[in-house]
C-alpha cells in the first residue's frame, strides 16, 4: 500500500504511514453545510477533543509556544499535550507536538472547503533543560488533521507521515 498524496500533507519518505478517514454523506448539500459548521466548531476547540471522543481515548491540551495552557483556538507554533492513556515517558507521560501549519481552502462557488492542521513531535515547550522530544515518534514524523466538506459530504482525517520510532526519548 503507499501513501495517499493530498494536498497540504508532507509527502511521505521513510518510515510508516497511514490515512485515517471517516466520511458523513447527506441527502443536500444545505446538511452538509450545517454539519461541517459544528464539526469545524469542534476541530478548533482542541481541549474539548476528549468529549468527543469519549473516556478511554487520548486527551489533548493546547499551550501556547511558551508553554502556557490555553483555551483558544489553536495558531501556529501552538503545542499540543498528548495524554495518551497507557505508560509514557519516565518524567511527564504526556507527548508534545507543535502546530506547524494551520491551512482553510474553499473553492470559488463555496462548494468545497478544506482545513487541516499539521502537527510535528516536538520537545516540552518552557523548558529548555530538556534535551528531547517528549513523543513517542522521532521529528521527522507529521500528523495532520483534516476536515473537508464537499456538496454532499463531511469528512474527518488524520494523515501521518513518517512515522519513525523515538529512540532519543526516556520511555517505560
Amino acid at each position: 500500500m503507499k501513501a495517499k498524496e493530498i494536498r497540504g500533507v508532507p509527502s511521505q519518505k521513510k518510515g510508516g504511514f497511514h490515512n485515517t478517514e471517516s466520511v458523513k454523506e447527506f441527502d443536500n448539500s444545505e446538511m452538509a453545510v450545517q454539519q461541517f459548521a459544528v464539526l469545524k466548531n469542534r476541530f478548533f476547540c482542541v481541549n474539548e477533543w476528549k468529549g468527543y471522543c469519549g473516556d478511554h481515548f487520548a486527551d489533548f491540551k493546547l499551550y501556547d509556544s511558551s508553554g502556557n495552557y490555553v483555551d483558544r483556538a489553536p495558531v501556529r507554533g501552538d503545542f499540543i499535550r498528548i495524554d495518551t492513556p497507557g505508560p509514557g515517558s519516565l518524567e511527564a507521560g504526556f507527548d508534545w507536538v507543535r502546530i506547524t501549519n494551520i491551512s482553510n481552502d474553499y473553492t470559488k462557488e463555496d462548494e468545497f472547503e478544506n482545513i487541516s492542521m499539521t502537527c510535528h513531535p516536538a520537545k516540552e515547550p518552557g523548558k529548555s533543560y530538556k534535551k528531547y522530544i517528549a513523543h513517542f515518534y522521532s521529528s521527522g514524523a507529521t500528523s495532520t488533521f483534516m476536515i473537508s466538506r464537499g456538496s454532499n459530504y463531511i469528512k474527518a482525517a488524520v494523515y501521518g507521515r513518517n512515522e519513525t520510532a523515538n529512540i532519543e526519548a526516556n520511555f517505560y
